[in-house]
């Protein structure tokens, strides 16, 4: 499970190495390492399980709203056009887009945090560092020498781009990017690797991806669900200043007085104009559209510039730059975010989903805490008879119930504790 590592781009052998070695496989079509990546990953159960876990409205309450897995489709598109540009192999970006989310719980980042606490025990959860667990371990597809499933078995680089925190977890931050027992892999996928938790650049492409479609397509789906309305942004001073506040709180540096001047100039922007009056109509819809796509085309190109200007021309990959996101186009971004999460994830009547979604979460892990290992799907109940402690044995219930989709949780939580 070792190499000689070189720096450099993402052709050189250790960046295409495995953490288990496969044998060349001929298929007369001479994909690359990265292709069969992108493949593995696009053909894994675990990202068809993203179809029924949500993305911000609750997965399948509306056949036009994003769940995880159109989004982790929609990152992968916009991280593969804006890695090429710079010069990134697109096949790896490409699968960092797709794996992003393979991670995340049932019930979005309420599951999380939720999974989180009941996980404290065993280092607690996040899912990033779950996405990783999934990769190298729990998805089914490529067994060690020992016997032991090392998940898709990616090639470094591709692993490497998958990261958008990669370090263990720290004390006073929430994001991490690797558990304690996948410290093994963690550090074989970094071998090479600038110190301090520096990430390559297909992970920043991959990040700045995921924050342009989280940004832009909740807002579209905000919007076209009725629960987004631009008017009262328009009208009211109090209603910005308040948005800022909670952008400032939740996903910005900049302070709520910065904020307000960017989201002034964004809202006078005339490609936002023709929302204000959104009646759901097909020229409405179409409208929305265009103001997707130019917001998303803005976000993408001024990034590619604002890099290339910075660095020369490329080709531009693994770790010989650095993304450069302009802070306005960043501040932008945030607010669109901000605009999600006051008026769609905190919607009245929300308060009262989140928790018992969480009190969904809470008695399947105590329940399957009692009743393992037969309790557990067949992938987990081994896994639970072969774990050495109590905290390695909680750690597979948490696996087990965050593997699972929106509906599933519902189904489960309903068959072990019906009566």
């Amino acid at each position: 499970m070792s190499d000689r590592h070189r720096n450099g781009s993402g052709g050189e052998p250790a960046d295409a190495a495995r953490w288990v070695a496969e044998l060349p496989k001929d298929t007369g079509h001479g994909r690359s390492p990265y292709e069969r990546d992108r493949a593995r990953v696009l053909h894994s159960a675990a990202f068809r399980r993203l179809a029924a876990k949500t993305q911000v409205h609750a997965a399948g309450t509306d056949d036009f709203l994003r769940t995880r897995l159109t989004h982790s489709l929609e990152v992968a598109q916009i991280a593969r056009e804006m890695g090429a540009r710079l010069g990134c192999d697109p096949d790896v970006v490409d699968t960092a887009g797709l794996a992003h989310d393979l991670g995340h719980p049932p019930f979005g980042h309420n599951g999380e945090a939720e999974l989180d606490r009941l996980a404290a025990a065993c280092g607690g959860f996040e899912g990033n560092a779950q996405t990783l667990r999934v990769l190298t371990r729990l998805e089914a597809k490529v067994l060690g020498p020992d016997g032991r499933s090392v998940g898709l078995n990616l090639t470094r680089a591709s692993l490497d781009a998958t990261g958008k925190y990669p370090w263990p977890r720290r004390s006073g931050e929430r994001k991490f990017g690797v558990y304690a027992d996948d410290r093994p892999v963690f550090d074989w996928l970094r071998a090479g690797a600038p110190a301090g938790g520096r990430r390559c650049l297909e992970a920043q492409v991959m990040d700045w991806a995921d924050d342009v479609a989280y940004s832009v397509h909740d807002v579209e789906d905000g919007i076209h669900g009725g629960y987004v309305a631009l008017r009262p942004l328009l009208a009211d001073p109090d209603e910005r200043a308040a948005l800022c506040a909670d952008v400032a709180a939740a996903y910005s540096g900049e302070s709520p007085a910065d904020l307000g001047e960017v989201l002034v100039e964004l809202l006078a922007d005339p490609v936002l104009a023709p929302l204000a009056g959104y009646d759901g109509s097909h020229r409405a819809q179409a409208a929305l559209k265009a103001t997707t796509s130019v917001l998303t085309g803005r976000f993408v190109s001024t990034v590619v510039a604002a890099t290339g200007e910075r660095r020369g021309p490329g080709p531009l990959r693994r770790y010989a730059a650095d993304l450069v996101v302009p802070r306005r186009v960043r501040a932008q971004c945030a607010l669109l975010k901000g605009i999600a999460l006051r008026y769609v994830m905190r919607r009245p009547g929300s308060r009262c989903r989140y928790e018992r979604q969480r009190q969904i979460l809470a008695e399947l892990v105590a329940v399957l805490t009692h009743r393992a290992p037969e309790a557990l799907d067949e992938v987990f109940a081994p896994l639970w008879r072969a774990a050495p402690d109590d905290a390695a044995r909680l750690r597979v219930v948490i696996d087990q119930v965050a593997s699972l989709t929106d509906p599933a949780a519902l189904a489960w939580h309903e068959r072990l504790l019906a009566g």
